[in-house]
């Protein structure tokens, strides 16, 4: 037990550690624009099909439960609110941060994992080239960037969804429905005009991509004895990143309540 507690401190140090010098690495960020856009390219255009497949059927999900319960009470006609404000404040950022952990985050480690343990990192400490800004920042940077726009496009396609099961079976109408999910998104309040379960989603979703690049980037770095660690290091990844989303998912839903 005490191994395990000194492992976990020891693990959170170090990727606190590395969060730390991508910090003080982002000045180099316009230099690093090229291996910036790659991993844009990476870590978003290449799963947008998987969010927007998985967004979908979640709306559909959410609308079908939803909308049976409601119908007992004869409030079918608030499914449209219902799915946009939860896909918004709560699933679509949960859901988009997973598929990053389990595709992107899993591939990061992976790759840096093979780079530690075939001495490739060790080389780049020889050419004096600084590992951090060089591999790790473009990663961290994509991933914080890319996590809110594909949340955006979970949010939207998961309304769709759901307008497709109330039309059809529940018998809510379109326009109705897409004007109780508009009106639920709607704030004059806020200057951007958004209400606070759209914004504080896109802050999780934000918060939810650094935190997977740095867990599984530090998990990467960390890898040893060859095939075998790489592997350790992907499973670990995946498993902390989604340990920390659920945690962090809980204190910032917490803060966003308070304010």
């Amino acid at each position: 037990m005490r191994k395990l507690v000194v492992d976990f401190v020891l693990d959170v140090g170090y990727q606190l550690e590395l969060f730390g010098q991508v910090l003080r690495s982002l000045p180099s960020t316009l230099r690093r624009r090229t291996l910036v856009a790659d991993q844009l390219f990476q870590a978003g255009i290449r799963v947008v099909h998987v969010v927007l497949l998985v967004g979908l059927f979640i709306g559909m999900i959410v609308s079908l439960q939803t909308g049976l319960e409601l119908s007992r009470f004869g409030q079918q006609d608030q499914i449209g609110t219902i799915v946009a404000l939860s896909m918004c404040r709560e699933m679509g950022p949960f859901i988009t941060a997973t598929i990053l952990a389990a595709t992107v985050g899993s591939a990061l480690a992976a790759e840096l994992g093979t780079m530690a343990v075939s001495e490739e990192l060790a080389a780049l400490e020889v050419m004096s080239i600084d590992r951090v800004s060089f591999l790790i920042l473009p990663r961290v940077v994509a991933l914080a960037v890319m996590a809110p726009l594909l949340t955006v496009l979970c949010d939207a396609i998961s309304i769709v969804g759901g307008g497709f099961i109330a039309s059809s079976q529940l018998n809510v109408g379109l326009a109705l429905y897409y004007d109780s999910a508009f009106d639920a998104l709607k704030d004059t309040n806020f200057p951007l005009g958004l209400p606070k379960d759209v914004y504080s989603g896109l802050i999780k979703a934000f918060t939810f991509g650094l935190v997977v690049a740095v867990i599984s980037c530090a998990a990467g770095l960390k890898a040893r004895q060859g095939a075998l660690g790489v592997g350790n290091a992907t499973r670990q990844a995946v498993r902390d990143s989604i340990i920390a989303i659920i945690v962090f998912n809980y204190f910032l839903s917490w803060f966003f309540f308070q304010i």
